[in-house]
């Protein structure tokens, strides 16, 4: 059986690394290998891989495990037993953490879905989304209690959220400390729940935000609204909420990084003498001059009409590539035109050969 990467290294990331350096290169290899983005054979094994790890040295708990013992120690069947492992057996948990009065935790991220239209994407908007997020109760005030009714004091762990257990080993006795049963670790007792959010002190609201799409973004992309996420736990922070964007197909035009493409349709009258023609763009319709002899699949760029790049004002091309049109109904008059002239060309119009062919080709059904 292969062994498994070290964590720290498939995140890319020191032991000494904080828990917002861990939640950073979290986010940028999810993104890069998620397997709607990421089309490489191996991008859904790296993804898994990135999402382990990430499961492990985001907890502080199994972060401080994995330190000591490798992967064994977040395994089933490792060294864990019971709730608690060998170290905290004989030497008590409350050096890593455990068993302490739970302290404030941050809330969760939220994500909401947008999808753009081409044009959206390209020059940018300003849309109002909604999400439903987890808030402070108003009813209670975010305490969970109910109105009239006490907050008292846990009488079992006295407020301190955590209990002392003594433990006889082949060591000798040992004193561990673990979460209060009683309050779970809140270090308070809510005498009647308040009805809304049922002791909670939470409840999930809809709510409306006005965000701006920038210019030139793609689908794929995610955007960061900061602190939109749900309300945190005992005084923490809310999380935030991430915007992934989903660009919608156009009939006429294709992204090719900060370039759009576009097909430009040319009768073989127009491409053999030129002409001047009007090219749709984003930006309204255009004049290109056209040489004559133009060939089929020719590309002519106008430029400084194709995608914008982000937080700058460089632009792309718009790349007209030409197709000559072949016409399949001709009268007998404009098909003898074209004979005679095929007969003026002789053996030496070898460029135009392909020409011809489409020609002939249309020629043939009259």
């Amino acid at each position: 059986m292969m062994s498994k990467r070290d964590y720290y290294e498939v995140l890319g990331v020191s032991r000494q690394a904080s828990d917002e350096e861990i939640k950073k290169a979290y986010r940028r290899l999810a993104r890069q290998y998620h397997p709607d983005v990421c089309k490489d054979p191996g991008a859904e094994k790296q993804f898994k891989e990135i999402a382990e790890a990430n499961e492990v040295l985001s907890d502080e708990k199994k972060r401080s495990r994995y330190d000591q013992v490798g992967h064994a120690g977040n395994d089933d069947g490792g060294f864990g037993f019971d709730g608690f492992d060998i170290f905290e057996a004989f030497f008590g948990g409350a050096s890593r953490g455990r068993g302490q009065r739970k302290r404030a935790e941050r809330g969760s991220d939220l994500r909401v879905d947008l999808e753009l239209s081409f044009e959206e994407a390209v020059f940018g908007v300003e849309k109002t989304i909604e999400s439903h997020r987890l808030e402070s109760c108003k009813t209670c005030d975010g305490s969970g209690a109910k109105a009239g009714s006490k907050v008292e004091t846990c009488p079992l762990c006295h407020g301190a959220g955590q209990i002392q257990q003594m433990q006889r080993t082949l060591l000798g006795q040992f004193t561990h400390i673990a979460t209060c049963p009683k309050c779970e670790g809140e270090g308070k007792i809510v005498d009647q729940p308040c009805p809304d959010c049922r002791g909670s002190g939470k409840e999930r609201k809809l709510k409306k935000l006005q965000v701006k799409i920038p210019a030139g973004v793609d689908s794929g992309a995610h955007l960061r609204i900061n602190g939109e996420g749900d309300a945190g736990s005992r005084g923490g922070p809310p999380g935030d909420l991430y915007l992934v964007l989903f660009v919608k197909a156009h009939e006429r035009f294709a992204r090719r990084e900060l370039d759009i493409l576009t097909i430009q349709p040319l009768s073989f009258v127009q491409a053999s003498l030129g002409a001047e023609v009007t090219v749709e763009t984003l930006d309204g319709p255009r004049k290109l001059k056209i040489p004559a002899g133009t060939q089929y699949g020719t590309v002519f760029p106008l430029k400084g009409l194709g995608i914008p790049a982000l937080g700058t004002a460089r632009r792309g091309d718009l790349l007209a590539e030409i197709r000559i049109e072949v016409p399949t109904k001709l009268t007998e008059e404009q098909a003898d035109i074209l004979r005679r002239f095929e007969e003026t060309l002789g053996d030496s119009a070898e460029h135009s050969a392909s020409f011809l062919d489409m020609l002939k080709s249309a020629l043939g059904k009259h």
